[in-house]
C-alpha cells in the first residue's frame, strides 16, 4: 500500500532528449526505479500554457508533437499511455471553486511525454494533464498545489514539467558543451537553497530574484510548474535533486523530488 507517493518537478529541456541516450535521460529512467508504481500521474507541462484552467478527460490522449524544425524521427515517437476521467474529475472537485474546463483535445505535450518516455516505459500509467492559467499570478499556481496534496496519498504521481532556467534567447544551439552563464548558475542556486531551507516565499515570489530572475525566467510557463510540486511538499519533508546541469548556458536541466 502506497501511504504517500513523492512529487516530482523535471527540468525537460530539449526535445531531442527524447532520441538521446545522456545523463539526463538516464536519471529519468532511474527516478522511475526508485518510485512506488502510481496508480496514475497528473502532469503540469509548461507546454500547456493558456488563459483557462483545464485537465485532459480524454481516455486516449494523443501524443502531441508541438515544437518544428527537428529530425523526422522525433515527429514519429508516440507515447500511447491512457487517459483518466477519475482523476480528472476528482482534480475539478479538489480545485473548487476554481473552474475546471474538461478538455477532450490536447493530449500529452512533449513536457510530459519527453520525460515519461523514460520514467515510465511501458506507456501503462493514466496520465492527465492539468494546464497553467496564463492569466494568474505565481501564487495562484502555489496555492492550486496545496488544494491537490490529497492525492498523494491516493496513489497518483503528480508531476511539474519545464525547467528552473530557460532563455532560449541565448541557448547553445549545437555548439557542444558550453559554459553556463553566470546568472543562470547563481538563479538555479537561489532556489536550490530555498528549497532546502524549506522557504517558499522567495520561490513563490521570484521576480524578487532581481536581474538574475529576468534572465533565467524572463517567460513564466517553464519556471511556474515548480510552484505546483512545492506547493505540494509537507512541513520538514525531504527534497533532493536527482538530475542536474545547465544545458547550452541557459538552460536548467535540474530535477527536484519531494518525499
Amino acid at each position: 500500500m502506497i501511504s504517500l507517493m513523492p512529487t516530482i518537478f523535471f527540468g525537460h529541456g530539449n526535445p531531442m532528449n527524447a532520441l538521446s541516450k545522456n545523463s539526463y535521460t538516464e536519471g529519468w529512467a532511474s527516478i522511475g526505479k526508485s518510485i512506488p508504481r502510481p496508480k496514475a500521474v497528473l502532469s503540469v507541462s509548461a507546454h500547456w500554457y493558456v488563459p483557462y484552467c483545464a485537465a485532459t478527460s480524454n481516455l486516449n490522449p494523443r501524443t502531441i508533437h508541438d515544437f518544428g524544425g527537428f529530425p523526422r524521427e522525433l515527429y514519429q515517437i508516440e507515447y500511447p499511455a491512457p487517459g483518466s476521467l477519475e482523476l480528472a474529475l476528482r482534480v475539478k472537485d479538489l480545485l473548487a471553486p476554481v473552474s475546471i474546463t474538461l478538455d477532450e483535445r490536447w493530449g500529452l505535450d512533449h513536457g510530459t511525454w519527453s520525460v515519461l518516455k523514460y520514467v515510465f516505459p511501458k506507456a501503462d500509467i493514466p496520465i492527465v494533464q492539468l494546464s497553467i492559467n496564463q492569466m494568474q499570478q505565481p501564487s495562484f499556481h502555489y496555492e492550486l498545489g496545496e488544494k491537490l496534496a490529497s492525492l498523494r496519498e491516493e496513489g497518483v504521481l503528480i508531476i511539474g514539467s519545464g525547467n528552473i532556467v530557460h532563455n532560449l534567447s541565448t541557448y547553445s544551439w549545437g555548439e557542444g558543451d558550453v559554459l553556463p552563464f553566470d546568472w543562470a548558475v547563481r538563479f538555479e542556486e537561489h532556489v536550490r537553497e530555498s528549497l532546502i531551507r524549506g522557504d517558499d516565499a522567495p520561490l513563490v515570489n521570484y521576480q524578487s530574484f532581481g536581474r538574475d530572475a529576468i534572465m533565467s525566467a524572463p517567460t513564466p510557463e517553464h519556471y511556474l510548474p515548480l510552484l505546483y510540486v512545492l506547493g505540494l511538499r509537507r512541513k520538514k519533508e525531504k527534497v533532493s535533486f536527482p538530475v542536474q546541469g545547465i544545458d547550452g548556458g541557459s538552460i536548467s536541466m535540474l530535477a527536484v523530488r519531494i518525499g
